[in-house]
């Protein structure tokens, strides 16, 4: 970490992952003998990297057990919703799903481990689907939307999905709640 000093001047850092617009971010903490300081979000520097930078909802997941998943998730048109999703307590491994027609990467994925000690974010692009498996007991996720709960354009597709292949850290026995366990196999594009 950086010491801090009048100069120093803390940024976001984003490295996009295999799926066009879905990006990695990493904040850089500028410390001194208190702790350290470091910017989480910036509408600014979101516009610069062609991200959305609208914030109309924010939520929190809380997660008993090890092993909990929920998702995968996401709202359809005319609602879709871009996601800032970081962990606030434990660890998690969380996966981007692409469900965009027209996409070079429709139906491809990726996952990234995600820990209240890292404090690295994941920006999850509109037209992706969104689901975590959580890697500890007491695991807290902080998620910022987009677009405001939809209800009837909320869908989802089942975590474990043959034409997706997620490979999930915990894939036997999932704690899931009777919707996540219930949703349908994908069935079009």
């Amino acid at each position: 970490m950086r010491r801090w000093s009048r100069t120093s001047r803390s940024e976001v850092k984003f490295q996009e992952t295999d799926i066009p617009g879905a990006f990695v971010i990493d904040i850089e903490p500028i410390a001194d003998e208190r702790g350290f300081f470091a910017r989480a979000w910036c509408a600014r520097e979101f516009e610069a990297h062609g991200l959305n930078p609208s914030l109309v909802q924010a939520n929190i997941s809380y997660n008993r057990r090890r092993k909990t998943l929920r998702g995968m998730h996401y709202q359809r048109a005319p609602h879709e919703e871009a996601k800032l999703v970081r962990c606030i307590r434990g660890a998690l491994y969380d996966v981007i799903l692409d469900l965009r027609p027209g996409s070079e990467t429709f139906g491809r994925w990726v996952g990234y481990e995600l820990s209240a000690a890292s404090h690295r974010m994941l920006y999850i692009p509109e037209g992706c689907a969104h689901g975590f498996q959580t890697l500890e007991d007491h695991t807290e996720v902080f998620y910022q939307h987009s677009a405001f709960y939809a209800p009837e354009s909320a869908t989802g597709v089942a975590w474990n999905d043959p034409a997706f292949g997620i490979e999930w850290p915990y894939p036997e026995d999932p704690i899931l709640s009777p919707k996540d366990a219930s949703w349908p196999p994908f069935t079009g594009r």
